[in-house]
Protein backbone atom coordinates (compact mmCIF):
# COMPACT_ATOMS: atom_id res chain seq x y z
CA UNK A 1 0.00 0.00 0.00
CA UNK A 2 3.03 1.87 0.51
CA UNK A 3 4.05 1.81 -2.70
CA UNK A 4 1.44 2.99 -4.24
CA UNK A 5 0.70 6.11 -2.30
CA UNK A 6 4.49 7.18 -3.20
CA UNK A 7 4.15 6.59 -6.71
CA UNK A 8 0.82 8.60 -6.80
CA UNK A 9 1.96 11.41 -4.62
CA UNK A 10 4.98 11.44 -6.81
CA UNK A 11 2.93 12.01 -9.86
CA UNK A 12 1.38 14.92 -8.50
CA UNK A 13 3.58 16.29 -6.51
CA UNK A 14 3.02 15.68 -3.25
CA UNK A 15 -0.72 15.56 -2.99
CA UNK A 16 -1.92 12.01 -3.05
CA UNK A 17 -4.95 12.58 -1.41
CA UNK A 18 -6.36 14.16 -4.40
CA UNK A 19 -4.91 12.46 -6.66
CA UNK A 20 -5.91 9.19 -6.03
CA UNK A 21 -9.72 9.14 -6.99
CA UNK A 22 -8.85 11.34 -10.41
CA UNK A 23 -6.73 8.25 -11.42
CA UNK A 24 -8.87 5.65 -10.13
CA UNK A 25 -11.59 7.47 -12.92
CA UNK A 26 -8.97 7.79 -15.66
CA UNK A 27 -10.52 5.18 -18.46
CA UNK A 28 -7.84 3.97 -21.04
CA UNK A 29 -9.22 6.75 -23.65
CA UNK A 30 -8.82 9.53 -21.34
CA UNK A 31 -5.28 8.63 -20.52
CA UNK A 32 -4.45 8.67 -24.41
CA UNK A 33 -3.02 11.92 -25.73
CA UNK A 34 0.61 12.97 -26.85
CA UNK A 35 1.18 9.47 -28.15
CA UNK A 36 -2.43 8.85 -29.91
CA UNK A 37 -2.18 12.01 -31.78
CA UNK A 38 1.59 12.04 -32.47
CA UNK A 39 0.60 8.62 -34.18
CA UNK A 40 -2.20 9.42 -36.24
CA UNK A 41 0.13 13.09 -37.20
CA UNK A 42 2.01 10.81 -38.40
CA UNK A 43 -0.34 9.31 -41.44
CA UNK A 44 -0.32 12.75 -42.86
CA UNK A 45 -1.49 13.70 -46.54
CA UNK A 46 2.48 13.11 -47.82
CA UNK A 47 2.33 9.90 -45.60
CA UNK A 48 -0.57 8.93 -47.42
CA UNK A 49 0.73 9.59 -50.76
CA UNK A 50 4.02 7.97 -50.41
CA UNK A 51 2.04 4.45 -48.55
CA UNK A 52 -0.44 4.55 -51.64
CA UNK A 53 2.83 5.26 -54.34
CA UNK A 54 4.30 1.92 -52.75
CA UNK A 55 0.96 0.39 -53.09
CA UNK A 56 0.31 1.20 -56.66
CA UNK A 57 3.98 0.98 -58.01
CA UNK A 58 5.08 -2.04 -55.96
CA UNK A 59 1.91 -3.81 -55.30
CA UNK A 60 2.26 -6.11 -51.87
CA UNK A 61 5.81 -6.06 -52.04
CA UNK A 62 6.35 -3.80 -49.59
CA UNK A 63 3.85 -4.53 -46.59
CA UNK A 64 6.85 -5.92 -45.51
CA UNK A 65 7.85 -1.96 -43.81
CA UNK A 66 5.08 -1.55 -41.95
CA UNK A 67 5.19 -4.49 -39.32
CA UNK A 68 9.52 -4.03 -39.68
CA UNK A 69 9.36 -0.39 -38.67
CA UNK A 70 6.40 -0.54 -35.86
CA UNK A 71 9.35 -1.55 -32.87
CA UNK A 72 11.98 0.85 -33.95
CA UNK A 73 8.81 3.60 -34.26
CA UNK A 74 7.44 3.37 -30.90
CA UNK A 75 11.35 3.10 -29.07
CA UNK A 76 12.03 5.94 -30.79
CA UNK A 77 8.72 8.18 -29.54
CA UNK A 78 8.97 6.39 -26.64
CA UNK A 79 13.06 7.82 -25.77
CA UNK A 80 11.34 11.37 -27.05
CA UNK A 81 8.25 11.52 -25.13
CA UNK A 82 10.44 10.27 -22.04
CA UNK A 83 13.08 13.00 -22.38
CA UNK A 84 10.03 15.69 -22.26
CA UNK A 85 8.67 14.22 -19.08
CA UNK A 86 11.87 13.62 -17.42
CA UNK A 87 13.26 16.74 -17.63
CA UNK A 88 10.19 19.16 -18.37
CA UNK A 89 12.08 20.49 -21.21
CA UNK A 90 11.94 20.07 -25.00
CA UNK A 91 14.27 18.01 -27.19
CA UNK A 92 15.81 21.64 -28.57
CA UNK A 93 15.96 23.16 -24.88
CA UNK A 94 17.48 19.68 -24.13
CA UNK A 95 20.36 20.14 -26.88
CA UNK A 96 20.88 23.48 -26.11
CA UNK A 97 21.55 22.96 -22.47
CA UNK A 98 23.83 20.00 -22.91
CA UNK A 99 25.70 20.65 -26.11
CA UNK A 100 27.61 22.85 -28.42
CA UNK A 101 25.22 26.06 -30.86
CA UNK A 102 25.82 24.75 -34.07
CA UNK A 103 24.54 20.97 -33.26
CA UNK A 104 20.91 22.80 -31.94
CA UNK A 105 21.70 25.00 -35.65
CA UNK A 106 21.88 22.09 -37.55
CA UNK A 107 18.88 20.18 -35.98
CA UNK A 108 16.76 22.89 -35.77
CA UNK A 109 17.54 24.44 -39.74
CA UNK A 110 16.39 20.80 -40.74
CA UNK A 111 13.45 20.47 -38.65
CA UNK A 112 11.75 23.30 -40.04
CA UNK A 113 12.91 23.16 -43.48
CA UNK A 114 11.68 19.34 -43.98
CA UNK A 115 8.28 20.80 -41.75
CA UNK A 116 7.70 23.55 -44.06
CA UNK A 117 8.38 21.53 -47.35
CA UNK A 118 5.77 18.79 -45.28
CA UNK A 119 3.45 21.60 -44.64
CA UNK A 120 3.10 23.06 -48.28
CA UNK A 121 2.64 19.39 -49.18
CA UNK A 122 -0.23 17.92 -46.92
CA UNK A 123 -2.10 21.95 -47.60
CA UNK A 124 -1.94 21.19 -51.18
CA UNK A 125 -2.99 18.12 -50.40
CA UNK A 126 -6.13 18.82 -48.48
CA UNK A 127 -7.26 21.44 -51.35
CA UNK A 128 -7.15 19.34 -53.76
CA UNK A 129 -8.93 16.43 -51.41
CA UNK A 130 -11.81 18.73 -51.43
CA UNK A 131 -11.95 19.93 -54.77
CA UNK A 132 -12.48 16.67 -55.74
CA UNK A 133 -15.59 15.96 -53.70
CA UNK A 134 -17.11 19.36 -53.42
CA UNK A 135 -15.47 21.09 -56.81
CA UNK A 136 -14.62 24.30 -56.63
CA UNK A 137 -10.63 25.92 -56.12
CA UNK A 138 -8.18 24.01 -54.53
CA UNK A 139 -6.21 26.91 -53.56
CA UNK A 140 -8.96 28.59 -51.98
CA UNK A 141 -9.59 25.73 -49.62
CA UNK A 142 -5.72 25.72 -49.32
CA UNK A 143 -5.89 29.01 -47.90
CA UNK A 144 -9.22 27.97 -45.60
CA UNK A 145 -7.14 25.33 -44.48
CA UNK A 146 -4.16 27.09 -43.13
CA UNK A 147 -6.19 29.65 -41.61
CA UNK A 148 -8.15 27.27 -39.69
CA UNK A 149 -4.92 25.43 -38.56
CA UNK A 150 -3.28 28.76 -37.40
CA UNK A 151 -6.40 30.02 -35.68
CA UNK A 152 -7.28 27.30 -33.61
CA UNK A 153 -3.55 26.78 -32.30
CA UNK A 154 -3.22 30.62 -31.78
CA UNK A 155 -6.36 30.92 -29.83
CA UNK A 156 -7.22 28.27 -28.28
CA UNK A 157 -6.00 26.81 -25.43
CA UNK A 158 -4.09 23.34 -25.55
CA UNK A 159 -6.12 21.80 -22.61
CA UNK A 160 -9.49 22.83 -25.04
CA UNK A 161 -7.68 21.80 -28.47
CA UNK A 162 -5.96 18.46 -27.67
CA UNK A 163 -9.47 16.89 -27.64
CA UNK A 164 -10.46 17.99 -30.69
CA UNK A 165 -6.79 16.47 -32.09
CA UNK A 166 -7.47 13.18 -30.57
CA UNK A 167 -11.28 13.22 -31.88
CA UNK A 168 -9.73 13.77 -35.70
CA UNK A 169 -7.78 10.81 -35.66
CA UNK A 170 -11.24 9.22 -36.22
CA UNK A 171 -10.71 9.87 -39.61
CA UNK A 172 -8.08 7.68 -40.01
CA UNK A 173 -10.41 4.63 -39.77
CA UNK A 174 -11.86 5.67 -43.30
CA UNK A 175 -8.59 3.93 -44.36
CA UNK A 176 -9.44 0.76 -42.46
CA UNK A 177 -13.15 1.00 -44.44
CA UNK A 178 -11.49 1.65 -47.57
CA UNK A 179 -9.97 -1.85 -47.22
CA UNK A 180 -12.88 -3.40 -46.10
CA UNK A 181 -14.66 -2.09 -49.42
CA UNK A 182 -12.70 -3.53 -51.92
CA UNK A 183 -11.63 -7.43 -52.52
CA UNK A 184 -7.98 -8.33 -51.11
CA UNK A 185 -6.21 -11.67 -52.37
CA UNK A 186 -5.33 -11.78 -48.66
CA UNK A 187 -2.94 -14.82 -48.96
CA UNK A 188 -0.53 -12.86 -51.54
CA UNK A 189 -0.88 -9.41 -48.95
CA UNK A 190 0.28 -12.08 -45.96
CA UNK A 191 3.17 -13.70 -48.02
CA UNK A 192 4.53 -10.45 -48.75
CA UNK A 193 4.08 -8.58 -45.46
CA UNK A 194 5.95 -12.17 -44.21
CA UNK A 195 8.54 -12.74 -46.67
CA UNK A 196 9.65 -9.93 -48.08
CA UNK A 197 10.80 -9.25 -51.44
CA UNK A 198 14.12 -6.80 -51.58
CA UNK A 199 15.40 -5.24 -54.76
CA UNK A 200 18.67 -2.75 -55.45
CA UNK A 201 16.58 -0.73 -58.28
CA UNK A 202 16.68 2.64 -57.53
CA UNK A 203 13.00 3.48 -57.52
CA UNK A 204 12.30 0.53 -54.92
CA UNK A 205 15.19 1.79 -52.43
CA UNK A 206 13.80 5.21 -52.79
CA UNK A 207 10.43 4.36 -51.97
CA UNK A 208 11.54 2.32 -49.12
CA UNK A 209 13.34 5.51 -47.76
CA UNK A 210 9.96 7.77 -48.24
CA UNK A 211 8.36 4.93 -46.60
CA UNK A 212 10.72 4.71 -43.53
CA UNK A 213 11.21 9.01 -43.69
CA UNK A 214 7.28 9.30 -43.46
CA UNK A 215 6.91 6.69 -41.00
CA UNK A 216 9.49 7.47 -38.34
CA UNK A 217 9.67 11.62 -39.08
CA UNK A 218 11.37 13.84 -37.33
CA UNK A 219 8.78 16.64 -36.27
CA UNK A 220 7.06 13.48 -34.52
CA UNK A 221 9.46 13.31 -31.89
CA UNK A 222 9.42 17.09 -30.62
CA UNK A 223 5.98 17.52 -30.65
CA UNK A 224 5.28 14.43 -28.33
CA UNK A 225 7.90 15.51 -26.22
CA UNK A 226 6.81 19.02 -26.22
CA UNK A 227 2.96 17.57 -25.49
CA UNK A 228 4.17 15.60 -22.73
CA UNK A 229 5.20 18.85 -21.42
CA UNK A 230 2.16 20.36 -22.04
CA UNK A 231 0.40 18.20 -20.28
CA UNK A 232 2.33 17.92 -16.83
CA UNK A 233 2.18 21.75 -16.95
CA UNK A 234 -1.70 21.22 -17.25
CA UNK A 235 -1.81 19.07 -13.89
CA UNK A 236 -2.32 20.70 -10.48
CA UNK A 237 1.13 19.96 -8.89
CA UNK A 238 3.65 18.03 -11.46
CA UNK A 239 6.39 18.45 -11.83
CA UNK A 240 9.25 16.52 -14.20
CA UNK A 241 9.59 13.07 -13.40
CA UNK A 242 13.71 13.71 -12.65
CA UNK A 243 13.08 16.05 -9.78
CA UNK A 244 11.33 13.73 -7.69
CA UNK A 245 12.92 11.67 -5.22
CA UNK A 246 10.76 8.65 -5.42
CA UNK A 247 7.80 7.09 -8.05
CA UNK A 248 6.89 8.11 -11.08
CA UNK A 249 6.56 5.05 -12.49
CA UNK A 250 2.70 5.56 -13.00
CA UNK A 251 3.84 8.15 -15.52
CA UNK A 252 6.18 5.78 -17.43
CA UNK A 253 4.05 3.43 -17.75
CA UNK A 254 1.28 5.54 -18.85
CA UNK A 255 3.41 7.17 -21.36
CA UNK A 256 4.40 3.92 -22.61
CA UNK A 257 0.88 2.75 -23.40
CA UNK A 258 -0.14 5.54 -25.07
CA UNK A 259 2.67 5.22 -27.34
CA UNK A 260 2.27 2.01 -28.13
CA UNK A 261 -1.26 2.23 -28.67
CA UNK A 262 -0.52 5.70 -30.58
CA UNK A 263 1.88 4.10 -32.77
CA UNK A 264 0.26 1.08 -33.43
CA UNK A 265 -2.75 2.70 -34.61
CA UNK A 266 -0.49 4.14 -36.80
CA UNK A 267 0.74 1.57 -38.76
CA UNK A 268 -2.58 -0.53 -39.31
CA UNK A 269 -3.34 2.54 -40.88
CA UNK A 270 -0.52 2.43 -42.95
CA UNK A 271 -0.61 -1.33 -43.68
CA UNK A 272 -4.35 -0.48 -45.38
CA UNK A 273 -3.20 2.19 -47.26
CA UNK A 274 -0.88 0.39 -49.11
CA UNK A 275 -3.01 -2.56 -49.06
CA UNK A 276 -5.80 -0.81 -50.69
CA UNK A 277 -3.82 0.61 -53.40
CA UNK A 278 -2.26 -2.50 -54.54
CA UNK A 279 -5.26 -4.33 -54.48
CA UNK A 280 -6.73 -1.76 -57.02
CA UNK A 281 -4.70 0.34 -58.73
CA UNK A 282 -2.05 -1.97 -58.76
CA UNK A 283 -3.53 -4.77 -60.22
CA UNK A 284 -5.66 -2.99 -62.43
CA UNK A 285 -2.05 -0.92 -64.04
CA UNK A 286 -2.43 2.03 -62.42
CA UNK A 287 1.06 2.35 -61.25
CA UNK A 288 2.26 5.99 -61.35
CA UNK A 289 0.61 7.47 -58.15
CA UNK A 290 2.27 10.69 -57.38
CA UNK A 291 -0.12 11.80 -54.36
CA UNK A 292 -3.02 11.12 -51.65
CA UNK A 293 -5.80 13.04 -53.90
CA UNK A 294 -4.55 11.35 -57.22
CA UNK A 295 -5.17 7.85 -55.52
CA UNK A 296 -8.31 8.86 -54.53
CA UNK A 297 -9.33 9.77 -58.41
CA UNK A 298 -7.72 6.81 -59.52
CA UNK A 299 -10.13 4.48 -57.14
CA UNK A 300 -13.04 6.42 -57.94
CA UNK A 301 -13.75 3.99 -61.65
CA UNK A 302 -12.28 0.89 -59.78
CA UNK A 303 -13.75 0.81 -55.95
CA UNK A 304 -16.86 2.98 -56.04
CA UNK A 305 -17.79 6.71 -55.16
CA UNK A 306 -17.89 5.26 -51.43
CA UNK A 307 -14.59 4.44 -51.49
CA UNK A 308 -13.48 7.40 -53.62
CA UNK A 309 -15.17 9.85 -50.71
CA UNK A 310 -13.83 7.85 -47.89
CA UNK A 311 -10.46 7.89 -49.08
CA UNK A 312 -10.66 12.27 -50.17
CA UNK A 313 -11.71 12.87 -46.70
CA UNK A 314 -9.08 10.98 -44.79
CA UNK A 315 -6.87 13.24 -46.33
CA UNK A 316 -8.88 16.42 -45.36
CA UNK A 317 -9.06 15.04 -41.26
CA UNK A 318 -5.71 13.81 -41.25
CA UNK A 319 -4.23 16.93 -42.96
CA UNK A 320 -6.20 19.25 -40.12
CA UNK A 321 -4.59 16.95 -37.38
CA UNK A 322 -0.72 16.93 -39.27
CA UNK A 323 -0.72 20.97 -40.19
CA UNK A 324 -0.94 21.99 -36.82
CA UNK A 325 1.62 19.42 -35.27
CA UNK A 326 3.86 20.14 -38.34
CA UNK A 327 3.74 23.86 -37.22
CA UNK A 328 3.61 23.56 -33.73
CA UNK A 329 6.74 21.33 -33.50
CA UNK A 330 8.88 23.44 -35.86
CA UNK A 331 7.86 26.44 -33.02
CA UNK A 332 8.70 24.37 -30.25
CA UNK A 333 11.82 23.63 -31.66
CA UNK A 334 12.91 27.47 -32.81
CA UNK A 335 11.24 28.83 -29.21
CA UNK A 336 13.46 26.49 -27.26
CA UNK A 337 16.83 26.93 -29.13
CA UNK A 338 16.65 30.84 -28.76
CA UNK A 339 15.36 30.15 -25.13
CA UNK A 340 11.74 32.07 -25.62
CA UNK A 341 8.09 31.15 -24.09
CA UNK A 342 6.97 27.60 -25.76
CA UNK A 343 3.71 26.91 -24.96
CA UNK A 344 0.09 26.22 -26.51
CA UNK A 345 -1.24 26.99 -23.51
CA UNK A 346 0.02 30.71 -23.30
CA UNK A 347 -1.78 33.72 -24.29
CA UNK A 348 -0.55 35.51 -27.92
CA UNK A 349 0.77 38.01 -25.87
CA UNK A 350 2.94 35.75 -23.64
CA UNK A 351 4.56 34.02 -26.39
CA UNK A 352 4.35 36.43 -29.29
CA UNK A 353 7.52 34.69 -31.09
CA UNK A 354 6.62 31.21 -30.27
CA UNK A 355 3.10 32.03 -32.24
CA UNK A 356 4.49 33.77 -35.00
CA UNK A 357 6.60 31.04 -36.13
CA UNK A 358 3.32 29.10 -36.02
CA UNK A 359 1.91 31.52 -38.71
CA UNK A 360 5.00 31.87 -40.60
CA UNK A 361 5.76 28.40 -41.00
CA UNK A 362 2.21 27.99 -42.30
CA UNK A 363 1.96 30.81 -44.32
CA UNK A 364 5.29 30.02 -46.35
CA UNK A 365 4.60 26.29 -46.81
CA UNK A 366 0.63 27.71 -47.78
CA UNK A 367 2.34 29.98 -50.10
CA UNK A 368 4.94 27.16 -51.51
CA UNK A 369 1.45 25.68 -53.17
CA UNK A 370 1.26 29.06 -55.29
CA UNK A 371 5.03 28.57 -56.87
CA UNK A 372 6.09 26.57 -59.88
CA UNK A 373 7.26 24.13 -57.66
CA UNK A 374 5.86 20.92 -58.49
CA UNK A 375 3.55 19.97 -55.70
CA UNK A 376 3.41 16.03 -56.95
CA UNK A 377 7.46 15.74 -56.31
CA UNK A 378 7.25 17.86 -53.23
CA UNK A 379 4.76 15.68 -51.42
CA UNK A 380 7.24 12.64 -52.19
CA UNK A 381 9.99 14.37 -51.56
CA UNK A 382 9.30 15.38 -48.34
CA UNK A 383 8.81 12.05 -46.77
CA UNK A 384 12.52 11.14 -48.48
CA UNK A 385 13.56 14.20 -46.80
CA UNK A 386 12.41 13.71 -43.56
CA UNK A 387 14.21 10.25 -44.19
CA UNK A 388 17.47 11.95 -44.38
CA UNK A 389 16.70 14.05 -41.42
CA UNK A 390 15.77 11.56 -39.39
CA UNK A 391 18.71 9.95 -38.87
CA UNK A 392 21.29 13.08 -36.95
CA UNK A 393 18.13 13.61 -34.63
CA UNK A 394 17.78 10.14 -33.77
CA UNK A 395 21.57 10.21 -32.87
CA UNK A 396 21.20 12.92 -30.67
CA UNK A 397 18.27 11.45 -28.76
CA UNK A 398 19.63 8.43 -28.06
CA UNK A 399 22.69 9.95 -26.82
CA UNK A 400 20.57 12.18 -24.38
CA UNK A 401 18.06 9.48 -23.24
CA UNK A 402 21.21 7.48 -22.02
CA UNK A 403 22.81 10.43 -20.15
CA UNK A 404 22.42 10.10 -16.53
CA UNK A 405 23.14 14.14 -16.07
CA UNK A 406 20.19 15.10 -18.65
CA UNK A 407 17.40 12.13 -17.56
CA UNK A 408 18.95 10.89 -13.62
CA UNK A 409 17.32 8.02 -12.63
CA UNK A 410 15.28 7.22 -15.85
CA UNK A 411 17.82 6.85 -18.19
CA UNK A 412 16.38 4.24 -21.25
CA UNK A 413 16.47 0.27 -20.32
CA UNK A 414 18.70 -1.89 -22.19
CA UNK A 415 16.19 -3.26 -24.34
CA UNK A 416 15.02 0.15 -25.78
CA UNK A 417 18.38 1.14 -25.76
CA UNK A 418 19.17 -1.47 -28.32
CA UNK A 419 15.69 -0.76 -30.35
CA UNK A 420 16.69 2.83 -30.50
CA UNK A 421 20.02 2.47 -31.72
CA UNK A 422 18.67 0.29 -34.14
CA UNK A 423 16.28 2.13 -35.17
CA UNK A 424 18.39 4.62 -36.05
CA UNK A 425 21.15 2.22 -37.97
CA UNK A 426 18.03 1.19 -40.35
CA UNK A 427 17.35 4.69 -40.96
CA UNK A 428 21.00 5.43 -41.45
CA UNK A 429 21.39 2.34 -43.50
CA UNK A 430 18.12 3.19 -45.91
CA UNK A 431 19.88 6.57 -46.70
CA UNK A 432 23.28 5.40 -47.28
CA UNK A 433 21.93 2.92 -49.54
CA UNK A 434 19.45 5.34 -51.60
CA UNK A 435 22.61 7.46 -51.77
CA UNK A 436 24.91 4.60 -53.15
CA UNK A 437 22.39 3.42 -55.63
CA UNK A 438 21.94 6.92 -56.93
CA UNK A 439 25.99 7.41 -57.23
CA UNK A 440 25.82 4.48 -59.34
CA UNK A 441 23.40 4.67 -61.62
CA UNK A 442 24.51 8.39 -62.30
CA UNK A 443 28.25 7.12 -62.76
CA UNK A 444 26.52 4.28 -65.30
CA UNK A 445 24.82 6.98 -67.40
CA UNK A 446 28.08 8.88 -67.73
Amino acid sequence: MATDKSETSAMTGGHPATARPKIRRWTYLRTLGPGLVTGAADDDPSGIATYSQAGAQFGFALLWTVPLTLPFMIAIQLVSARIGRVTGLGIVANIRRHYPVPVVALLVGLLVGANVINIAADIAAMGEALRLVAGGSAHAYAIMFACVGMLLQVFIPYRRYAPFLKWLTLSLLAYVATALSVQIPWVDALKATIFPAFSAAPAYLLVIVGVFGTTISPYLFFWQAAEEIEVMNAGRGHKPLRELKHGGNLEIRRIGRDTIIGMSFSNIVAFFIILTTAATLNLHGITNIQTSAQAAEALRPLAGQATFLLFSLGIIGTGLLAVPVLAGSAAYGVAEAFGWPASLEAKPRDALSFYLIIIVATLVGLGLGFTPIDPIAMLFWSAVLNGIVSVPIMFMLMIMGANRKIMGRFTIHTSLLVLGWAATALMGLAVAALAAVTLLSVFAAR
